[in-house]
């Protein structure tokens, strides 16, 4: 295989390595010295320019928030010729969360998914009948409706009680146990979040999906990406354990590289393997 891979995703062609928003948007998960380089490096026109390159490389689409900032910017993009179908995250901190999904909707993604972290502090809660409201005001957009978690049993429960949803996203890190989060605090950077075991339990709640996934964080936020091998070994474990039908998301930085190209080669030689 030479070109890029492509599977129909709720009814569109979509590559199935997408490009990611947090490192757009400065959100590294990494340390607030990497957040402030991103923020430093994607200029408007920096992120245009990845798309771009995204674009002529054979990838379909973008996964990002539903900010305006970034609403904005993917107006530019397609006034400009962009073409990569807009995979919408809703955004906690547009306030009213019926307003944001019809502000996404006006833009016309090809997807929209349920915040991950939402998702998972409503599921904690017990709170099911606000977390499945939200899913029927984005259902009445007429838009596929994706939720997105970073715990398996988020997806196995969302199985058992047949919620009205199109996909899965995600998290192959469970940055949402309590005890790594009080650590977070206490140590200053997010390292506790990444706990290797995890990768296995979402594989599992992934290929136990009866709805299509996008698979994100595969590279534990930069921390398995030390040397090329070790990035090419976490595409070939994706590819090898989720379904054919599914994609992988990941947030690219090509400020030193292009990552964009040896992304794609990636997951062509993950696929072919």
């Amino acid at each position: 295989m030479t070109t890029l891979p492509k599977v129909n995703f709720c009814g569109h062609q979509i590559s199935r390595l997408i490009v990611g928003g947090n490192t757009v948007s400065g959100t590294s998960h990494f340390s607030k010295e990497m957040d402030m380089a991103m923020e430093d490096y994607f200029t408007v026109q920096h992120i245009k320019d990845m798309l771009f390159r995204c674009q002529e490389l054979g990838i379909t689409a973008m996964q990002m928030r539903g900010d305006k900032h970034i609403m904005r910017l993917i107006r530019e993009f397609r006034r400009e010729g962009g073409t990569l179908n807009w995979i919408a995250q809703s955004a906690p901190e547009m306030g009213s969360f019926d307003g944001n999904v019809a502000a996404m909707a006006a833009y016309q993604p090809a997807l929209m998914f349920h915040h991950g972290c939402v998702t998972d502090d409503l599921y904690r809660a017990g709170n099911f009948e606000e977390l499945t409201r939200r899913l029927g005001v984005m259902r009445q957009t007429g838009i596929p409706v994706g939720l997105c978690t970073h715990i398996p049993e988020v997806v196995e429960y969302a199985q058992t009680h047949k919620w009205d949803i199109d996909f899965y996203m995600c998290s192959v890190y469970n940055v949402m146990v309590p005890e790594r989060q009080k650590q977070v605090r206490e140590d200053g950077n997010e390292d506790a979040l990444f706990v290797e075991s995890d990768i296995a339990k979402m594989y599992e709640a992934v290929r136990g999906a009866d709805k299509p996934c996008l698979v994100f964080k595969i590279l534990g936020a930069m921390r398995r990406c030390g040397s090329r091998e070790s990035v090419a070994h976490a595409f070939k474990e994706c590819f090898s354990h989720i379904k054919k039908d599914d994609a992988v998301v990941v947030g690219m930085f090509p400020r030193d590289m292009d990552q964009v190209a040896a992304n794609v080669a990636h997951v062509i030689a993950a696929v072919d393997a």
